[in-house]
């Protein structure tokens, strides 16, 4: 793999619109459980739980990742089974993310590069359960977990279709230090070799463990769309694809096409 530092001039593309908040930073500070203690990943039980309904499955969208497809959850949907309980709730970000806002009883399950199971708690859920990731960006991460967690043996995988962010803003419930916060986004564009299609790209803060992931299109071009907390233009940021890795400074990423 190349590794270059990447300097550009230029205006840098920010967009003050909401997204995916990438991966967190790994301080033990950071508390990860939900706040009534459980890791079952179901929230408190609600006095208000709506009529039962039927619901197709079948007419869900999906997403193909790590050669699965992935269900589609419409966020009205993925509500519907949350209060009545008949889901449980895995958020795919990162640790700050999910420090500063999650769904209400979701618990920290983590999309990476090489990711580890440990102390994981989705790992000790049923195969035959209802699980229901989710991401903002809006879901590049939560797909990236689903198929994971599909390919390690568990039958009912579902992510939110429209993202985090549209459950913020219809008011259903969440925790967090933060709950009515939103990120700002940047879009990194780069280019590798269209014979990577389908794998992924990345960007990272080392500074505070953020990161955000991406497929590499069939032309070998790619979009990385950063919502990272407390990331200015200025912060470092490191692109990796699996042809190259390069470093600079997030205003100079965003301004030009990102090249090996």
């Amino acid at each position: 793999m190349k590794r270059r530092t990447f300097l550009a001039s230029g205006v840098a593309s920010l967009s003050l619109t909401a997204g995916c908040l990438g991966g967190g930073g790994s301080g033990a500070e950071l508390s990860l459980k939900p706040e009534d203690g459980n890791v079952d990943g179901y929230p408190p039980e609600f006095d208000d739980q709506p009529e039962e309904r039927n619901i197709d499955t079948s007419s869900f969208g999906t997403t193909e990742e790590n050669g699965v497809q992935v269900p589609l959850a419409p966020v009205d949907v993925a509500h519907y089974w949350y209060k009545r309980g008949e889901a449980r709730i895995a958020d795919a970000r990162g640790k700050k993310s999910y420090k500063k806002s999650h769904v209400y009883g979701a618990v920290l399950s983590q999309a990476s590069k090489g990711r580890r199971a440990d102390n994981d708690p989705v790992m000790d859920w049923p195969k035959d359960d209802r699980i229901i990731c989710y991401c903002g960006c809006p879901h590049h991460l939560s797909s990236m977990r689903a198929s994971q967690l599909i390919n390690e043996g568990y039958e009912n995988v579902y992510v939110i279709d429209e993202g985090f962010w549209e459950w913020q803003d219809r008011g259903y419930p969440m925790r967090g230090s933060d709950v009515s916060s939103k990120p700002n986004s940047w879009v990194i564009s780069g280019e590798t070799q269209a014979s990577l299609a389908g794998r992924n790209a990345w960007a990272r803060h080392r500074a505070s463990g953020q990161m955000e992931s991406t497929d590499i299109t069939d032309a070998g071009s790619y979009e990385l769309h950063l919502k990272f907390h407390e990331v200015g233009p200025d912060s470092t940021i490191e692109v990796e694809t699996p042809d190259y890795q390069v470093e600079g400074k997030l205003k100079d990423l965003a301004a030009g096409t990102v090249q090996g």
